[in-house]
């Protein structure tokens, strides 16, 4: 939960505020200001408030006899929405119930705060999907509104009973107007050559329709794209890969694609500034993070991230340690990498990118074992590892919960007779994992993944890749 001293609370000094609102700003006397919300008195930052809140940012530029006071009432929302705002803004993330749901999209719709919106798309899961949804609906907090919409529509079998069953009409029917996200998967291709003209074939990028259970081409890759040790991740509905190798001494290619589910389109992106293979690629808020790999036969350390916005790539800080092939997953807008070291220790960092740098937040030491993929889900961290010894082959997790700090030892094993499970993506509250033979969805429940659905494998050898994509709403084969 979130800390009660947010009711007297005073961030830190704030970088990047807006040009345009420094000198409005500087006119006040007191960096500190006091909301008064229901009878409730905030202590807080100004600059702040005024990056953080449209509402904050057009009261300062108004020239209102506000902007010189040093207390403010407002009305509109409880006090207890603007407590959980405050505990946002000074970046904890609370893990909200029913009533506190509801108090915060309140308040994030009045104020206009960009933060806390973000953090309740973070929280959606299909216990509280539905409250989302209606209550953003309500408010008109669009961003929350149409996040919840996709979380429900993805998992729509479930839910559909209680959707038609508690929601108005015209909320049902934007739900089913939507297209569930598909599972998709892209094996290890070297660039395409002519005397490659037999493997270029099976260059596709390949979906699973669930429906038929069996997989399909979505896109063919582009010529000069090579996804054999190379940096492969999704982020706005859109596909990058990035770099790999060619041909058996691995010699690194510069080549970089965006694939836009959206318009079936291809592009590309510039190449990265220190040429790498076997690195992990992870996009979040409009970047892309290529994170450790080879050059060379030289594991590194360094990281390079990608502006969507201005098509540059640029050093961030380094990792602690060299790696290469590092298990990474996103998850409550956070980014968080596997590091290994002797003897059995599985160290999990977060890298802070309001501050470029790296955190450790917790370790794992198991017997013979070290993580080998991390799946998050909302404030949970799950790694897979291998088991020790003769129990190599299986696939064992842990889960870490963020918001408590605790491991926990899930129990059993998720692998099966036809191979272990070691690529693992999560759809609302289900998990799809694959490998050549078989693909099986889990459910989530708590900490416990239970089978629900098995389907047909990757029928392709070497590394798959493995995501969801929104697609279009016609056949995915008209533009192949």
């Amino acid at each position: 939960m979130y800390s009660n001293k947010a009711m007297e609370w005073s961030s830190g000094e704030s970088s990047g505020r807006a040009k345009d609102l420094v000198c409005a700003l500087t006119r006040c006397e007191s960096a500190k200001l006091k909301i008064v919300v229901g009878g409730a008195f905030f202590s807080t930052d100004k600059t702040l408030l005024v990056q953080s809140s449209g509402y904050f940012q057009a009261l300062f530029r108004s020239g209102m006899r506000e902007c010189e006071q040093e207390e403010i009432h407002i009305q509109g929302f409880a006090a207890h929405g603007f407590l959980i705002a405050l505990a946002v803004l000074r970046d904890e993330r609370p893990i909200l119930d029913g009533d506190e749901i509801v108090a915060a999209i309140e308040c994030a719709a009045f104020l206009q705060l960009a933060p806390l919106s973000k953090h309740l798309v973070d929280l959606i899961d299909s216990n509280n999907c539905l409250l989302m949804y209606h209550t953003a609906a309500t408010f008109g907090l669009m961003d929350l509104y149409r996040a919840a919409a996709v979380f429900i529509r993805s998992m729509y079998a479930d839910l559909e009973a209680e959707v038609t069953k508690h929601l108005p009409v015209e909320l049902v029917t934007y739900v089913e107007s939507l297209v569930p996200p598909v599972f998709v998967a892209v094996g290890a291709h070297p660039t395409c050559s002519l005397e490659e003209t037999s493997h270029a074939a099976t260059r596709t990028v390949c979906y699973l329709d669930e429906g038929d259970k069996d997989w399909k081409v979505l896109t063919a890759l582009p010529p000069g794209a090579s996804t054999s040790m190379a940096g492969v991740t999704v982020l706005d509905n859109k596909l990058y890969i990035v770099g790999g190798v060619q041909g058996v001494r691995k010699h690194a290619v510069d080549s970089c694609f965006c694939y836009d589910a959206d318009t079936s389109e291809w592009s590309v992106l510039p190449g990265l500034r220190q040429l790498r293979y076997d690195f992990t690629l992870v996009g979040l808020d409009g970047r892309l993070y290529a994170i450790g790999g080879e050059c060379e036969g030289t594991v590194m350390s360094s990281v390079e991230s990608y502006d969507l916005a201005t098509r540059t790539w640029s050093f961030v800080a380094h990792l602690p340690r060299p790696v290469s092939g590092a298990a990474c997953t996103k998850t409550m807008s956070r980014i968080f990498v596997c590091l290994w070291k002797p003897m059995e220790t599985t160290d999990i960092y977060e890298y802070l990118p309001g501050k470029d740098e790296w955190l450790l937040v917790t370790t794992l030491i198991r017997h013979q074992s070290y993580g080998h993929c991390l799946v998050g889900h909302r404030d949970d961290l799950y790694v897979m590892r291998n088991g020790p010894s003769a129990d190599f082959l299986r696939c064992i997790m842990d889960c870490y919960n963020l918001t408590t700090g605790q491991w926990t030892a899930l129990p059993g094993h998720f692998a099966n007779s036809k191979g272990s499970l070691f690529t693992a993506v999560v759809r609302g509250d289900s998990v799809f994992t694959l490998n050549r033979t078989v693909t099986l969805e889990y459910v989530i429940e708590g900490k416990t993944w239970k089978p629900r659905n098995q389907m047909k494998g990757f029928p392709r050898n070497g590394s798959v890749w493995t995501f969801f994509l929104q697609l279009p709403r016609r056949s995915v084969m008209d533009n192949i």
